[in-house]
């Protein structure tokens, strides 16, 4: 990965690492030169983050990396985190990791059932 990449992708791990710190996680981006030593992202319990920055979208093959790092660092379900120029940054997991996010989630059942 060349320099330019590199220094790209991590103002995109700090930029990502405030957005979620605005919503009160404790998140920090991983350490300068460490580039593949450490998560891109930490501090976000049972979420292996891979953060992305770029304008051509190739999530399957970002999901394979995000596969991979999760199982090597032990860190929670992957998940790639990525967003292009001005858009809005979004996520993107298996629907069988979001099912268990998902059921750990318990909505308030509401008395109205549609009638």
């Amino acid at each position: 990965m060349g320099a330019k990449s590199q220094t790209k992708g991590r103002r995109a791990e700090i930029e990502l690492s405030k957005v979620l710190q605005g919503y009160g996680y404790p998140v920090e981006p991983g350490q300068v030169l460490s580039y593949g030593e450490v998560p891109d992202l930490s501090g976000l319990p049972g979420i292996h983050v891979e953060c992305k920055r770029a304008e051509a979208l190739r999530l399957s093959e970002w999901m394979e990396q995000a596969e991979r790092d999760a199982q090597r660092f032990g860190d929670g379900l992957p998940a790639v985190f990525f967003r292009r120029s001005r858009s809005p940054w979004m996520v993107c997991m298996t629907l069988t990791d979001w099912l268990k996010l998902y059921r750990s989630y318990q909505p308030p059942r509401s008395s109205n059932h549609g009638g």
